[in-house]
């Protein structure tokens, strides 16, 4: 529904909103369905529980465009305290991270020499680092940042990074990843995006998703492809099978809270699961994304609060 769509993308926007939100035990509550909590502690005991089920994890500590180099470091430094968590914990999990959280919007070399160090951690642990996509005004300087990482050396396969499919410009920019060795996770976009550079009809954001979901099945590299639409997922799974590609060369990617009955049941069927599991004080953009992508959460967390 575009009305709620574009409600709940202002409102991820509204600065008020998000200082009364963040700060309210109500707030707090009603985000848990789709945030794991606001500490790291809390993102480990989810991923220690989700491991348990039989699928893996991507933990991503909420927050974006710092407005110091001093607060970009400090949410460096959660990613390295993560690393050696899963690491001692021996979890199932790797670690997502937005540029703009590492101080993109402040210095292109600021950001990309914090992402280096995470990275570099990353391969020390034997891990791996996702750099989230934002909106479009960003998409070519973090895909440049991912492609130079990725090329250093001893880096290779530790960094990847995520393509959106409402973006006319995702075909060529899949083209030159999988050139390049790089893993993606597709997805299909939750930012609002004008029609000079995202596909405004959902039909084409749909055959785009599937056109790239083709691409990245047949690339020898291990991809993501992160949805809840059970159509797409449908096409993806006829397309391995009809082309002889097996279930554990690709993962399906979901977000933590929602459609767990749709991960349980892709786990019975033998493919690999990962949910993506946020956390942390900043929760209130991510959550109000949430529910614009998918009114039926609104629905979901009124009725569970009216029963409260």
């Amino acid at each position: 529904m575009p009305f709620f769509r574009s409600a709940f993308i202002a409102l991820s926007k509204n600065r008020l909103l998000r200082h009364l939100g963040e700060r309210s035990s109500l707030g707090i509550k009603l985000s848990s369905r789709f945030v794991a909590g606001v500490e790291i502690e809390d993102a480990l005991r989810v991923a220690e529980a989700v491991n348990k089920q039989g699928m893996s994890v991507s933990l991503d500590s909420l927050g974006e465009s710092v407005t110091s180099e001093a607060e970009a470091h400090r949410a460096a430094e959660v990613y390295h305290r993560l690393m050696d968590a899963i690491a001692e914990r021996n979890l199932n999990a790797n670690v997502s991270v937005k540029l703009t959280q590492l101080g993109l919007l402040l210095s292109n070399e600021v950001a990309e020499a914090i992402a280096d160090n995470l990275v570099q951690h990353a391969r020390a642990v034997n891990n791996f680092v996702r750099i989230d996509m934002e909106d479009s005004s960003l998409t070519q300087v973090t895909l440049d940042i991912v492609r130079r990482l990725h090329a250093k050396p001893g880096l290779r396969g530790a960094v990847g990074t995520v393509i959106q499919s409402y973006l006319y410009r995702s075909q060529s920019d899949v083209e030159q990843l999988l050139a390049d060795g790089i893993r993606i996770r597709l997805c299909k976009g939750a930012y609002k995006e004008p029609p000079e550079v995202a596909f405004p009809k959902k039909a084409d954001v749909d055959h785009n998703y599937i056109r790239l979901t083709c691409m990245l099945l047949e690339s020898p590299i291990y991809h993501g492809l992160a949805t809840h639409d059970e159509r797409m997922i449908a096409e993806a799974k006829s397309f391995a099978i009809k082309h002889g590609i097996d279930a554990g060369r690709f993962e399906f990617q979901m977000l933590y809270g929602v459609r767990r009955d749709l991960q349980r049941q892709l786990l019975r069927e033998g493919y690999n699961v990962r949910v993506y599991v946020p956390f942390g004080h900043e929760w209130y953009p991510y959550f109000m994304r949430r529910l614009a992508e998918r009114p039926a959460n609104v629905f979901f967390l009124m009725k569970n609060l009216l029963r409260k």
